[in-house]
């Protein structure tokens, strides 16, 4: 599996150079971290994948100008399937572990910013994202983002 391919993003149209990669390990199913983003001056793409376990990872577009603007989409990745997850600048991101053990890799297109780090309730009714398990965990800091209409 090609892993990264800076012509296959150019063909596409897709302006990503990646700056940061980190990675991510939750211990049980159902854990959900999210709905994270950056703001200006320093917001960030960021090119997702599932190492080991089972995730569903959710994107939030907040471009105001978008016609997808508050609209959500979600994909499953494993290890087995292959997928990666391409989030735009000025959208929020979160995933759901579907397994024990889960570990993801992505790669950002702006350095961490503690500055403009920011995110939305990864449960926040305006948005209506279906999880496919209920949340088991989820950080006080991800359960106290604002609701996207504050």
């Amino acid at each position: 599996m090609r892993a990264w391919c800076s012509q296959e993003f150019a063909q596409h149209q897709i302006a990503f150079a990646p700056v940061q990669a980190n990675m991510g390990f939750s211990l049980r199913k159902g854990t959900v971290r999210g709905m994270h983003f950056q703001r200006d001056p320093s917001p960030e793409a960021k090119l997702v994948r599932c190492t080991r376990g089972a995730m569903f990872d959710v994107v939030v577009d907040l471009r105001p100008e978008s016609p997808t603007w508050r609209h959500w989409y979600g994909a499953e990745l494993t290890p087995e399937n292959g997928r990666m997850f391409y989030l735009p600048e000025r959208c929020a991101h979160g995933y759901q572990t579907l397994v024990d053990h889960t570990e993801m890799h992505y790669m950002t297109s702006a350095f961490y910013d503690p500055t403009a780090a920011s995110g939305v309730r990864f449960d926040d009714p305006a948005l209506r994202i279906v999880w496919p398990l209920p949340a088991t965990a989820v950080s006080e800091q991800d359960r106290s983002w604002p609701l996207i209409t504050e």
